[in-house]
């Protein structure tokens, strides 16, 4: 695509999160220092909420990546599981092989063996669970009563939630209020100010290896960060795009023609005045132009090869 015109090792803005790319914004740094205090005093269940896009799975691999060698973490990605699906997760995880047609009492006593092996072996077990919004009632309870096992100092296993803020709507309900009452630390997560939308531009654009003047100035980046409405997620979408467009014009740095048209094509973005909406068009065709751009480029490169070959 657009990289060789910029100078780039890789793709800056893909919506795939990569811990390479995690960049220490105030929002993502106290989430962190709260994920690690908690963990660090042992006890209870820890919980960060955000808004789609916002950065939790990235802040998710992050911590993952980040603890000390003294804790065993278990990760349950798609946490949508009934209650024995989850104790079965729970169980790989924790590096049991068993037998599949154990009962599940039987499965919850091999689990909490487990944890005691564990735990005599100086390990903290963690569960981490990402998208915990998905979660049925009765695997919330199970998660509560997992947290029950102790020895006389200490919690075999805590559990952290990362969710959207339907996971705030559903823990006020009466009837998950005993699991509410577990949650020793919280932390919600906000949109970036246009300023860290910035600096977040420009550090994801120096690790893909862009080394020339900034590509955006600071008033098409007040214009993607109010599109984007602050998260991370539509920032991504709306440079990529807009880098497309600089590319296709074989432009060397991000006009604003470029930004609007990438956020007409965006369907999550807040929409453009009326009078702007014929931008669209010109993405549409700047972006046949790249396509034509790069299949030329193919060609040429594909006769030099069968030259050389000859």
């Amino acid at each position: 695509m657009y990289q060789q015109h910029f100078g780039l090792t890789q793709l800056p803005f893909t919506l795939t999160p990569n811990t390479q790319f995690f960049f220490g914004l105030t929002p993502h740094v106290e989430a962190l220092q709260v994920l690690q205090t908690a963990i660090e005093n042992g006890e209870g269940f820890i919980k960060v909420t955000g808004e789609v896009g916002t950065g939790k799975t990235l802040i998710c691999r992050k911590l993952l990546n980040d603890l000390p060698e003294q804790y065993h973490c278990a990760y349950v990605p798609n946490p949508y599981l009934s209650p024995e699906e989850l104790r079965w997760a729970l169980a790989t995880e924790l590096g049991l092989s068993l037998d599949e047609n154990l009962n599940q009492q039987q499965l919850t006593s091999l689990i909490q063996s487990r944890l005691l092996e564990l735990n005599q072996q100086g390990l903290q077990v963690v569960l981490v669970l990402d998208e915990a919004q998905a979660l049925p009632n009765e695997s919330l309870e199970t998660l509560r009563l997992f947290t029950n096992l102790e020895t006389e100092s200490t919690k075999l296993i805590q559990v952290v939630l990362f969710g959207q803020p339907e996971l705030d709507e559903r823990l006020e309900d009466n009837k998950l209020r005993q699991l509410k009452q577990r949650i020793t630390f919280s932390y919600k997560l906000r949109p970036l100010a246009w300023d860290e939308i910035q600096a977040y531009i420009d550090y994801r654009l120096s690790v893909a290896g862009y080394q020339g003047h900034s590509l955006f100035n600071d008033k098409d980046v007040k214009l993607i960060a109010a599109a984007a409405r602050g998260v991370p997620r539509l920032v991504n979408v709306i440079t990529n795009k807009a880098l497309l467009l600089c590319f296709a014009e074989g432009e060397t740095r991000v006009h604003t023609k470029h930004c609007k048209a990438a956020i007409v094509d965006t369907e999550d973005a807040e929409p453009l005045p009326p009078a702007q909406q014929q931008e669209r068009w010109i993405f549409l065709l700047l972006l046949l132009c790249a396509s034509l751009a790069m299949l030329y480029v193919a060609d040429v490169d594909w006769i030099s090869m069968l030259r050389e070959s000859i």
